[in-house]
């Protein structure tokens, strides 16, 4: 049977909350005792309480006293160089969840407009994008552009490199003459796809000949075709 989550708020019954104090106090005192044990560091741990007239010290007040005398040794800024309150606690959780709130929004927002990008090829119209769309559609095919120059220029250059290791010198009746073995056709229809695909890309951002004319009207992938103001503009500048 799974733990129940507890809920991390104040306990107002009092018989409950007596009862959680006594059962948390107990599992922290053998967890600082575990620690100083198993990693052979010194420890202690100072509780007050309501339901105790005298403070609960581990492991015994000269061991606290022995602890609490090492840590004022050391400089004031090392002292307090990690330590926080329960504001400065809360401020970089809700930080670190913003930054990961922003990067999961600007995932989905990649991924839309990476769908809205491949719809189009079906023929549907960009009819319900709006100007933030239409930039980020227009960033998101740019890099795909890029990509596929980058990948064009490397299957040239391999094309290339490939026809001049293919020439021979074959000698016949003592006279030597020089042919070409073609072996580079797998490398041409490459490269000859990746030209029509720039083609294809540089068409669809020609926005007179294809926005808005033809096909269906393009629904966006995730939400209703109204695109919601709560989305940042993370590809365009």
């Amino acid at each position: 049977m799974t733990r129940k989550k507890v809920k991390l708020a104040y306990i107002s019954n009092d018989s409950a909350r007596k009862a959680t104090f006594k059962k948390r106090k107990k599992g922290l005192l053998k967890k600082v005792s575990e620690l100083s044990t198993l990693c052979g560091i010194d420890a202690c741990a100072i509780i007050f309480s309501p339901y105790d007239s005298q403070p609960e010290v581990w492991p015994s007040p000269l061991g606290v006293q022995r602890v609490l005398s090492q840590f004022k040794k050391v400089p004031e800024m090392e002292q307090s160089k990690k330590m926080v309150n329960q504001d400065s606690f809360l401020r970089q959780r809700i930080a670190k969840a913003n930054e990961q709130l922003k990067k999961q929004r600007k995932d989905n927002r990649e991924k839309e407009i990476t769908q809205v990008m491949f719809q189009s090829l079906t023929g549907k119209a960009l009819l319900n994008l709006n100007m933030m769309d239409l930039n980020d559609l227009g960033w998101l095919i740019e890099q795909n552009l890029k990509e596929i120059c980058k990948r064009m220029e490397t299957l040239t250059k391999g094309t290339s490199t490939h026809n001049s290791s293919n020439y021979g010198v074959v000698k016949n009746n003592g006279e030597a003459s020089q042919q070409q073995v073609d072996k580079s056709s797998g490398f041409d229809q490459m490269s000859m796809e990746a030209m029509q695909k720039q083609q294809w890309l540089l068409d669809l951002m020609n926005p007179q000949e294809h926005m808005g004319f033809g096909g269906e009207e393009l629904m966006y992938p995730f939400g209703e075709s109204s695109h919601s103001t709560l989305w940042s503009n993370p590809f365009y500048p």
